[in-house]
């Protein structure tokens, strides 16, 4: 890797990105159930039908997890706080075991010279909660904000900022409209008011939490750099739809306080009533933005079919084992553009980026000069940005462990950090090593 710390401003923080159900293992410390337990339960959702019962046993390896996070020479990891280990049924009795914790973690992370960076919810829905309808039901604002504040009590005075959810595209329409993830509905009308629902949760928490005294607290977003397949009028409005539900519905609802027409041609008519009163709580301002990127995707029209009607095309950039093609320059434009157009100079942590990689141990080690040159060539698009005016201040590799990848159970590894899930024996691949020498310079 061909940079170092003095070549970005100072303050600029270098991190890497975990999530609770992937690493901590959900079988400990009194967890309650989650929808992924029971759809990961149900055959052909989820590779080998595998779930995050163990996961990387983060709970129990935390320390020296965070040994490999400060041995890196990073300044923050960020983490998130499981709703369900929180609050086992999602309202009502708290789990002091939970709590517990979620005080160890957060005091390990300062312990070691480690800001630490929360995320209240990445993905685990209360198994309670969700037979009530989790997201499409409006009550879950109120249900978040409560945990948001029984959380904050506990570790609030110590964690560096707070996010209150990640990738809402993924939590509202990968989830309820192409049902990949939990609770994997196919359903338009689920999908709108889950759309809705998880905005307006995002603002009960914001409003809770700033009353009982807690800033710096913002929202992190996934941004997917989409392009016309071919250059006709159909692809480019297909383009313009994809663009509007996966990237602008989110942003522009916190910002602005509007929803993208294009996206509310087929949503509109299934939005909960009264919806518009929502948006002045949505879009109160925020501290920070945190921004996921990982890759490009060209779109056309999907000719006869039902709204959205978009279809994916392969393109010809090299792809990772997702089959997702590699695009530096994406993140580059989502910066700029996103400081220019919408936040200005509000502060954008770039809080995921990262390759998923075939991996192979050999001689006692991993060699992955492609995920090295992918974080080289994404941190290069940063420094581009800052260079031209966006108030970027941080960067967290999506992950600091291999962990469960979610639908795809325990295959696809993104980890700088390779995980053993029969021994649980971790071992830094290359790209730790290149980026430890990166961040030593």
């Amino acid at each position: 890797m061909n940079f170092k710390r003095s070549d970005f401003p100072a303050g600029f923080r270098f991190g890497a990105a975990t999530s609770a159900y992937q690493i901590e293992g959900h079988k400990f410390g009194g967890a309650g159930a989650t929808h992924w337990d029971s759809f990961a339960a149900t055959l052909g959702n989820v590779v080998r039908q595998e779930n995050g019962a163990l996961a990387c046993d983060h709970y129990h390896r935390f320390e020296a997890d965070l040994d490999l996070v400060s041995n890196a020479g990073m300044d923050a990891y960020r983490f998130s706080t499981s709703w369900a280990r929180v609050m086992p049924e999602g309202r009502g009795a708290v789990n002091q075991e939970g709590l517990d914790f979620y005080d160890r973690l957060v005091d390990a992370m300062l312990e070691r010279g480690l800001r630490p960076f929360q995320t209240l919810y990445h993905w685990e829905m209360p198994s309670e909660l969700a037979d009530l309808g989790g997201w499409t039901n409006p009550d879950v604002a109120h249900w978040f904000a409560d945990f948001a504040e029984v959380i904050t009590a506990r570790i609030g005075d110590r964690v560096a900022a707070t996010a209150t959810i990640n990738e809402p595209w993924c939590v509202a329409y990968l989830s309820h409209f192409i049902g990949h993830h939990a609770p994997g509905l196919r359903d338009i009308r689920a999908t709108a008011r889950a759309m809705h629902h998880v905005l307006t949760a995002h603002g009960a928490a914001m409003t809770r939490l700033r009353e009982m005294g807690q800033d710096n607290l913002g929202i992190v977003l996934n941004f997917d750099h989409v392009r016309p397949a071919v250059n006709t009028n159909a692809a480019a409005q297909a383009t313009a739809r994809q663009d509007a539900i996966f990237n602008r519905w989110f942003i522009e609802a916190i910002i602005k306080g509007t929803y993208p027409a294009e996206a509310m041609e087929g949503f509109e008519p299934q939005m909960p009533k009264g919806w518009q009163d929502d948006l002045a709580q949505i879009s109160q301002p925020m501290d920070w933005l945190g921004v996921n990127y990982y890759a490009r995707h060209l779109v056309d029209d999907d000719k006869g079919a039902p709204w959205p009607a978009l279809r994916d095309v392969p393109g010809d950039l090299p792809t990772n084992s997702m089959g997702w093609e590699v695009y530096p320059e994406g993140l580059y434009d989502f910066l700029t553009c996103l400081s220019r157009d919408l936040v200005g100079d509000m502060p954008i942590f770039v809080t995921e980026n990262g390759m998923p990689w075939n991996d192979v141990i050999e001689n006692g080690a991993v060699h992955d000069p492609e995920r090295q040159a992918y974080i080289n060539d994404h941190v290069a698009s940063i420094h581009r940005a800052i260079a031209d005016g966006a108030n970027v201040q941080g960067f967290f590799y999506w992950s600091l462990l291999d962990n469960y990848e979610w639908a795809f159970g325990y295959e696809k590894r993104f980890g700088i950090v390779h995980v053993d899930f029969d021994t649980l024996e971790r071992l830094p691949k290359g790209s730790y090593h290149a980026l430890k020498a990166a961040l030593a310079r």
